[in-house]
């Protein structure tokens, strides 16, 4: 994508009917959303057992540890200062203004609540390899992309607040043994990701040139779905259910 030239002097911009295309391609990737991974659908069907939980929690703290560093690299690429004094405030969400604040904190508590130590968290014992993999290479894209992409490949936040809202009502309904207090992170994010995702879309359209351009944003945020998606698959890999007695 074209990301070196400030839009305010580049000639031909979009026209309405080509900017909500592109809106409608991606939106389109809702289908490939992790939310319908089986191992999220049966976390929301309230079937996981406490150490798939527990597991699903602990990989997916390497996820958030690595969200603000992600963002790091898309300010340290882009150009335009208007966006970089919005897109800082997704590290905050996550880093905090001072310790004991921010979204990776609020992980650690959910870990806490679910019984797992902090320690365990934060020294990725349980990590899978696969995991890892998935988030580096999401890190990487980001460091390695033209920035734009790296915003577009955020977009699953266009969907993501559907899934907090279910993930929330199966949590509190099913998993009652998680103490209500520790969900606190899901909450913050039913208002954070629709800002985010808007900020988001807000740039890759102000942005948006070419057909090469539109491409570039799908191709960007369906390989944000392949690496939730993959995160998942080596969850559940890790994590199985356990055998039914016959």
């Amino acid at each position: 994508m074209t990301t070196t030239v400030n839009p305010a002097t580049q000639t031909g911009p979009a026209d309405t009917a080509e900017l909500e295309g592109l809106i409608e391609r991606l939106r389109a990737h809702s289908q490939s959303y992790h939310s319908a991974h089986p191992f999220h659908v049966r976390m929301n069907e309230g079937v996981l057992s406490p150490d798939q939980i527990r597991g699903w929690v602990a990989n997916r703290y390497y996820y958030q540890e690595m969200i603000p560093r992600k963002d790091g690299a898309i300010l340290a690429n882009c150009p335009d200062p208007v966006v970089r004094r919005r897109w800082i405030r997704r590290i905050t969400d996550h880093d905090g203004d001072a310790p004991g604040e921010g979204g990776i904190e609020a992980w650690l508590r959910l870990g806490e609540a679910c019984g797992l130590s902090r320690e365990e968290i934060e020294d990725h014992r349980h990590l899978a390899p696969g995991v890892r993999f998935a988030v580096d290479a999401y890190v990487t894209f980001a460091k390695t992309r033209p920035w734009v992409e790296a915003v577009a490949s955020s977009l699953t936040e266009l969907f993501a607040p559907d899934l907090m809202a279910e993930r929330l009502s199966a949590f509190e309904r099913y998993y009652t043994w998680i103490d209500s207090d520790g969900l606190t992170y899901f909450r913050n994010r039913l208002f954070q990701a629709p800002r985010d995702s808007e900020h988001a879309l807000e740039v890759v359209m102000q942005y948006y040139r070419t057909p090469q351009d539109g491409d570039a944003a799908v191709n960007a945020l369906s390989f944000k779905c392949d690496v939730l998606w993959s995160m998942m698959d080596a969850i559940e890999k890790a994590y199985p259910d356990e055998p039914r007695a016959e």
